[in-house]
């Protein structure tokens, strides 16, 4: 088990360093003893930092958003934080991967919830998309690590396919070596956090509790080899889109790997997840630091509103009008509730508020251009 890792803080451009070191608290060290076969996590600043003196100012695009997510882990790094949460608009668009009849196309951080996405010239919001987006999202993130090299940064994907899929459009990119894993490796399509992990259709089971359920599950999905495990070397674990039967063996993951091991959830959407596999595994995934945040907020009650956080600024809620720069409606230290979306949304002055009723996805795709 890792006993500390450690943030290198200076940039590569450079040839001096400072060196920050991340120990347990003393408590917990009392008797623990370092040794030369423990590992330990070196990360750089190599992120390319972008203008944090307004933690709460929202990013006018895509380069911007990346920028600014870069800067919140890279504090959440020197904040000595190993467990982070990652989420983006649905089915952003990134611009990683080359489209064959949009290359000409500017990037735009497009939220399709609805299937509508005139403004994007696309025809709505698929299984292809979502995959696609959170698979560039993962590119973006391992390029992010490279300084540590590619043994000791895993990329693990809920299943073989989507695994499989990377490790063909990343192959010979020696920008994206990296581990590329599948939790199940049976090759299984698994929906993962937007969907909620998906069921099974078949056989009918006897009943039983949602643990009992979701363990039997993961046992089916895993191979004669045993359960998911990471790499020995791993220094930083990146689950892509995981949802509540991907948890279950992310939260052994994390007991058995300790607070040494990064682990960094993208687009896992924990809000949306409605059961736990028990109150530890809730209590795990709530004490995950949400270091980037930058989705729809709830629209019954705030209609075309955003929520956004950056790591460690503070949440903020803003619209965007038809005409002009997003406008904030509200600041606060802590996620909003939804009643505290409809407050804020209600206190809009009538002056501000366009006729008719924009749609989500048309309003954020339009706010990034």
């Amino acid at each position: 088990m890792k006993l500390s890792f450690f943030v290198l803080t200076a940039l590569f451009t450079s040839c001096s360093c400072s060196v920050y070191a991340f120990q347990k608290p003393a408590l917990l060290q009392a008797n623990t003893r370092t040794s030369s076969s423990c590992s330990r996590l070196f990360i750089g600043n190599v992120f390319g930092v972008g203008d944090q003196t307004k933690e709460e100012q929202l990013p006018k695009d895509v380069k911007d958003a990346i920028s600014k997510c870069r800067g919140a882990v890279q504090k959440a790094l020197e904040s000595r934080l190993s467990r982070m949460d990652v989420e983006m608009p649905v089915g952003a668009n990134f611009g990683v991967e080359k489209k064959k009849s949009s290359s000409k196309r500017k990037s735009s951080l497009a939220s399709l919830t609805d299937g509508d996405s005139t403004a994007a010239g696309e025809e709505g919001l698929t299984m292809e998309k979502l995959d696609t987006s959170n698979r560039e999202l993962a590119r973006l993130f391992v390029e992010m690590f490279q300084p540590l090299g590619g043994s000791h940064i895993s990329a693990v994907f809920n299943d073989e396919y989507l695994a499989d899929e990377a490790r063909k459009l990343w192959n010979g990119d020696l920008s994206a070596e990296c581990n590329i894993l599948a939790i199940d490796r049976k090759g299984k399509r698994s929906r993962g956090g937007l969907m909620g992990g998906g069921g099974k259709k078949g056989k009918k089971k006897k009943s039983m509790g949602f643990a009992a359920k979701m363990s039997e599950e993961m046992e089916e999905d895993g191979s004669s080899s045993g359960p998911f495990v990471l790499p020995k070397d791993t220094e930083v674990a990146l689950f892509v889109a995981p949802g509540p039967k991907e948890l279950i063996a992310i939260e052994r993951i994390c007991n058995e790997v300790g607070m040494g091991t990064c682990v960094i959830l993208l687009n896992a959407r924990l809000s949306r997840v409605e059961k736990y596999a028990s109150d530890e595994a809730r209590a795990l995934f709530e004490s995950f630091e949400q270091v980037w945040f930058l989705g729809a907020a709830p629209q019954e009650e705030a209609p075309g509103c955003l929520m956004h956080r950056s790591y460690p600024g503070k949440w903020v809620l803003a619209r965007k009008p038809q005409v002009g720069q997003p406008k904030t409606i509200m600041i606060n230290d802590e996620k909003f509730t939804p009643e505290q979306c409809a407050d804020a949304y209600a206190s809009i002055e009538i002056s501000e508020l366009e006729k008719g009723t924009e749609k989500l996805a048309t309003n954020m795709a339009g706010w990034f251009k």
